[in-house]
């Protein structure tokens, strides 16, 4: 287990099956990423179960990554385990969170090692792994209102083709009110993510999905469900119903049983064809998002850069020559020599005839030190008479 801080490295249990990157790989190459979401208790980690034995029983190995760090067990072979680089009980204890908050945590610290997720994933082909299966954890809304979800999910379609699974309990959905919730919360996050999204009707093997397929597709049929129920969410549920209508027509729906494995085929066909429509309108429509924010920066740069153009201004011409007035001074320094010149700030509390005074009192040492002088030279012009 990795310390708290977000551990050494991304560990991967791929054995021998990382094949060399090819810079000419077409997107079609390279493996699908499925990201399942869903309600606590509609049976997530179950679903991802059930898809990778089923997808075994056809030799078609999948790429497992669990990123639910506060799972004691995994019932399925995880080549990536988020529990190997954060340790969940490690975070909840040393910055004082509770489950939710650990969960957040958890997930931040490893998105910022989440690159080395994608280099794993990045030398894969899809002749090594076809598809490439994360399960999220069960609070649904730490990962899709968080930081870190939006970064995992950015990140995966803008290499990869990637399809959103929304896992619902059929069970706990027979009631009007409930099944409209979740529908709204399925809803919110197509229009979030912006990704090809399949609704999964799990749990078949207990209620049949068939009643949740029809709500959708005939509105008469959920107002009959509806006319039971007189509180004021029936009526608010009635209204959301309409509003849902556009939604409901082009929403790829599966019934799944996660224990019985019936609906996997199902579940496949409706993934291929989520594939060929992410490539056919959702990347073309993130090639031009991504152009068109390169374009924005490129922009923004070119009007900063200009701006400071304009604060700076166009500047004038300096003259490299020496000032006409500063020269004459500096000559004039030069032509009065032994002149020392005090400043008239050094001299401003001494009295106005100070300057005459100073000039008197050197004249008189100048003529002393002259007499000084002519009498030592006669002294030794005698002394070398004498000799």
């Amino acid at each position: 287990m990795a310390e708290a801080s977000g551990g050494e490295e991304v560990t991967s249990n791929s054995d021998d099956r990382i094949a060399k990157s090819d810079d000419t790989e077409s997107p079609q190459e390279k493996p699908t990423c499925i990201l399942c979401l869903g309600m606590a208790g509609s049976g997530k980690t179950t679903f991802v179960q059930r898809l990778t034995a089923h997808l075994y029983a056809q030799k078609e190995t999948p790429y497992v990554v669990n990123l639910d760090p506060a799972v004691r067990e995994v019932p399925y072979p995880a080549n990536i385990d988020i529990r190997d680089s954060v340790n969940y009980k490690e975070v909840m204890k040393q910055y004082k969170l509770g489950p939710n908050g650990g969960i957040v945590t958890s997930l931040n610290l490893f998105a910022t090692r989440f690159d080395q997720v994608m280099s794993f994933l990045d030398k894969k082909r899809s002749t090594d792994f076809k598809y490439a299966i994360f399960d999220t954890p069960g609070q649904i809304e730490v990962f899709t209102w968080s930081a870190s979800g939006a970064i995992i999910t950015e990140a995966l379609a803008s290499s990869f083709a990637t399809i959103v699974v929304y896992i619902i309990d059929t069970a706990r959905s027979t009631s009007p009110v409930t099944f409209m919730s979740n529908m709204l919360y399925a809803c919110s996050i197509l229009y979030k993510t912006k990704l090809p999204f399949i609704v999964v009707l799990n749990k078949t093997d207990i209620v049949d999905h068939n009643f949740a397929v029809e709500w959708m597709q005939d509105f008469e049929v959920f107002e009959e469900a509806l006319a039971q129920d007189t509180s004021y969410m029936s009526s608010l549920t009635r209204s959301m119903s309409l509003v849902l209508d556009e939604f409901y027509q082009n929403l790829r729906t599966v019934g799944v049983s996660s224990v019985t494995g019936a609906g996997m085929d199902e579940f496949k066909k409706a993934v291929d064809d989520a594939v060929v429509e992410f490539e056919t309108q959702y990347k073309p429509e993130y090639e031009r998002l991504k152009k068109d924010k390169e374009e924005k920066a490129r922009k923004e740069k070119e009007d900063q850069l200009k701006k400071v153009k304009q604060d700076l201004g166009a500047g004038k011409p300096v003259a490299m020559e020496t000032n006409p007035i500063g020269a004459q001074a500096l000559a004039s320094m030069h032509a009065t020599p032994f002149h020392i010149s005090l400043g008239a700030d050094l001299d401003s509390d001494d009295d106005e005839g100070n300057g005459e005074e100073f000039d008197e009192e050197e004249m008189k040492e100048h003529d002393s030190f002259k007499r000084y002088l002519e009498k030592e030279k006669l002294k030794k012009q005698a002394g070398t008479n004498q000799e």
